[in-house]
């Protein structure tokens, strides 16, 4: 049996939210597949044992605990990047919060302004700063949207949420156009329900008068009869973005959900 070369063999990568979930589990299969791992995020306890899984797996790896929504925390991060490996060659911009879900006429400036700052701010910042190390040469940039905001539109109250994925959708194919002659390609991921720890996080207020009825309930996932998909799957879909398999593809939305957007629309 030869020994088949791993995708990503000396390459940086750059990961948000690698504490857990999809950023995990991204995290754990890029170092698997020879990629160097800057695992980002902001609890540090969370990115330790990311790093320790890559190490023990004789991967290479480094936490890098920053608020993706503040300028000098992204600044450093791609500094201490630069420092460590001299290179930058794949950006998973996947942190992201659901925020305060709420009707809008009940949902609070602040609650607003936190939910766009965190996913909309931060998926500029994480990508603006990383770019002088992407364009030595070349590279992918992913980021993670959502079902909510580009094919949902259903889950009421996710009204911050929702634009913040609609927006990262427009600048994904902004940036592709612009990056292009860079040899930068970026692409969004849009998963639907996906076992991750995000929803504990969802704070839901007085959602239930405002609920239009529809027909078929919350999580019914044609392609798996409602079993959520996992962070692994997702994963998998990036790992594919990251890699060579996918040079010729730029500016594109992959919606990740078995079926369940083009029911739930």
């Amino acid at each position: 049996m030869t020994n088949q070369k791993r995708e990503l063999e000396g390459r940086v990568a750059l990961i948000t939210g690698a504490g857990s979930g999809i950023g995990k589990a991204a995290a754990i299969l890029f170092g698997q597949q020879g990629a160097k791992v800057a695992a980002l995020g902001r609890t540090e306890d969370e990115l330790q044992q990311t790093v320790d899984e890559i190490k023990q797996a004789g991967g290479e790896a480094l936490v890098l605990t920053a608020d993706i929504s503040e300028v000098e925390d992204m600044q450093q991060a791609i500094r201490t990047i630069e420092d460590q490996w001299g290179r930058l060659d794949i950006v998973f911009a996947n942190a992201g919060i659901n925020g305060v879900w709420a009707p809008i006429e009940e949902l609070e400036p602040e609650e607003w302004d936190k939910t766009i700052k965190v996913n909309l701010r931060g998926t500029f910042l994480t990508i603006r700063y990383a770019i002088p190390l992407l364009k030595k040469k070349g590279g992918s940039v992913i980021i993670t949207a959502s079902v909510n905001g580009t094919r949902i539109f259903s889950n009421t109250g996710a009204t911050a949420y929702s634009c913040t994925k609609a927006a990262q959708v427009a600048f994904t194919q902004m940036a592709a156009l612009e990056l292009a002659k860079h040899r930068i390609r970026v692409n969004v991921i849009c998963p639907g329900a996906i076992e991750t720890n995000i929803d504990e996080n969802t704070e839901r207020r007085d959602l239930e008068s405002e609920k239009e009825p529809v027909e078929f309930p919350e999580g019914n996932i044609p392609l798996t009869d409602g079993k959520p998909g996992t962070s692994e799957e997702v994963a998998e879909l990036a790992l594919f973005l990251a890699s060579d398999r996918s040079r010729h593809i730029t500016g594109t939305p992959i919606w990740i959900d078995g079926a369940e957007s083009l029911l739930m629309g």
